[in-house]
C-alpha cells in the first residue's frame, strides 16, 4: 500500500509541523468482540529455498547474457539445461514436497467496527483491545493493531486482527470465582489516527516509540486482504 511506504517518517513526528491533536477521539468504536481463530500463512521453510549459482556456460557470459534480456517470453533459459540448473530444481521439488507451502497457526481474532466521526477522510489507524481486571481495573490483556483503512467522514467499518497470544495473560483466581462466565471487562481503545490530508489524531498517554520496533517489523511483513497487523 502506497501510504503505509511514508509511515517510517512519522516516528519524527515531534520534528513535523502538524502536530497530533489530542482533543477527544474523531472515531467512535462502535461494536467489538474477539473469538478463537486459525489463520494460514506461507510457510517461510519453502519459500527461502534458493538455488545454487548456475554455471559459467556461453550464455551467462555479459554479451550473451545481455542478448538473452531482449528475448521474447516463453524462451528457455538455457541455465535449465546445465547440470546445475537440474539438480536445483530437483532439489526444490523435493523440499516443497517434504515441507508443505502453508500451515495453520491457532490463536485469536480481535474484531471492531469504527464510525469516523470526524470531518476527514482515514487512511491509517492504531487501535487496541483490552482486557481489564474489574476488581482492581489493572489491565491484564493489551492486543495492539495496525490498520490501513479508507475510512470516509460519517462512514463506517469493520476491522479485524489476528494474535496469536492468548487474550489474558495472568488470571487471578478470585477474578474467575466471582465471575465464571466472563470475568474480565473489555474495551476497544483507539490510539492514533491518520488522516488523508496529513494530520494526525493521537490519544494524549499513548506514544508511536511505545511500538516503535513492533511497528517496523510489521511493515516488512506481507498484507493480508482487509486484515489488520498485530503490534
Amino acid at each position: 500500500m502506497k501510504t503505509l511506504l511514508l509511515l517510517p517518517l512519522l516516528v519524527i513526528v515531534v520534528a513535523l509541523p502538524q502536530t497530533p491533536n489530542t482533543d477527544s477521539s474523531p472515531v467512535n468504536v462502535v461494536a467489538f468482540k474477539y473469538a478463537p481463530a486459525r489463520h494460514v500463512v506461507e510457510n517461510p521453510e519453502t519459500s527461502a529455498i534458493v538455488p545454487p549459482a548456475s554455471a559459467m556456460i556461453p550464455a551467462n557470459k555479459n554479451f550473451s547474457r545481455n542478448v538473452r534480456a531482449n528475448d521474447p517470453a516463453g524462451v528457455r533459459d538455457p541455465n535449465a539445461d546445465t547440470l546445475d540448473g537440474r539438480s536445483a530444481a530437483i532439489e526444490k521439488s523435493v523440499a516443497e514436497s517434504r515441507s508443505p507451502k502453508s500451515k495453520e497457526i491457532a490463536g485469536y481474532s480481535y474484531r471492531v467496527k469504527v464510525k469516523n466521526a470526524g470531518k476527514g477522510d482515514i487512511e491509517i489507524l492504531f487501535w487496541e483491545y483490552q482486557f481489564v481486571d474489574p476488581s482492581s481495573a489493572e489491565k491484564v490483556g493489551r492486543h495492539q493493531f495496525l490498520c490501513g483503512v479508507d475510512i470516509r467522514a460519517g462512514k463506517d467499518k469493520e476491522l479485524e486482527g489476528f494474535s496469536a497470544v492468548p487474550p489474558v495473560s495472568v488470571v487471578d483466581a478470585g477474578t474467575l470465582m466471582k465471575n465464571e462466565k466472563n470475568p474480565f471487562q473489555e474495551k476497544v481503545v483507539i490510539n492514533r489516527v491518520e488522516f488523508t490530508d496529513g494530520t494526525i489524531w493521537q490519544r494524549p498517554d499513548w506514544s508511536l516509540k511505545e511500538v516503535k520496533a513492533s511497528y517496523e517489523r510489521a511493515l516488512k511483513q506481507p498484507w493480508l486482504p482487509g486484515m489488520c497487523k498485530g503490534l
